[in-house]
């Protein structure tokens, strides 16, 4: 297969496997969204979905939100990680939206990704999921795949999401880079990786992988 055939597998691959893709976060609007994204840094989305109701049920909006301090935000977030480092990006965020642009959750990657905490990939997500702007968040499921698929160098993730949007379809991406996250986690995960059970791998996978994998077996 050449690159073209190799990338059109892909796509239909992962539209037979996942035709419909849920956002795994739960959320309301794009501030309960883009709350959820920060706090999944480093986490799972099933823990963050156990803590934002909690949140939420408190605090489901920036001016509530601003009324609770650093510490009580911390308290209630603790589980997912990184408590401290998010809930002062929480904060932060919350002031700078009421602040600044009337407390909504801003359209475009420059103002979002001058929030606290806000990083490209939360952008990303946000605008993709919330706004529906064409964007191709890269996360480790996402990272892994490219580099496995031999799609990317896998250098970094910037150069990841990079391969990804020169190689995939601009309509495709807010769907695709959600499927690629499902398919990550179901059959090509970084530990317990069956490779007999991951069909894209084991068909376009770069060799060296497939290599590395059956001398581990033997």
């Amino acid at each position: 297969m050449n690159k073209t055939e190799k990338v059109q597998f892909v796509i239909d691959t992962l539209e037979r496997l996942y035709p419909e893709t849920p956002i795994p976060l739960d959320h309301t609007d794009p501030y309960t969204l883009l709350i959820a994204v920060l706090m999944s840094a480093q986490s799972t989305d099933e823990r963050v979905n156990k803590i934002t109701p909690l949140l939420f049920k408190v605090a489901d909006n920036p001016y509530d939100m601003v009324k609770l301090t650093i510490d009580e935000i911390r308290e209630i977030i603790k589980p997912v990680g990184l408590s401290p480092m998010k809930s002062k990006g929480i904060h932060g965020l919350s002031e700078i939206l009421i602040e600044k642009h009337n407390g909504e959750v801003p359209q475009n990657f420059e103002d979002l990704e001058a929030l606290p905490a806000v990083g490209h990939k939360t952008a990303s997500v946000v605008m993709a999921q919330a706004f529906n702007v064409p964007a191709f968040p890269v996360d480790t499921h996402i990272h892994r795949l490219m580099f496995r698929w031999n799609l990317t160098n896998g250098k970094s993730v910037a150069q990841t999401e990079k391969d990804a949007k020169r190689l995939f379809p601009k309509e495709l991406w807010n769907k695709l880079h959600l499927q690629i996250i499902y398919y990550g986690r179901e059959y090509s995960p970084a530990r317990g990786w069956r490779l007999e059970n991951d069909v894209i791998t084991s068909t376009i996978g770069r060799k060296t992988v497939i290599n590395e994998y059956n001398s581990k077996k033997k």
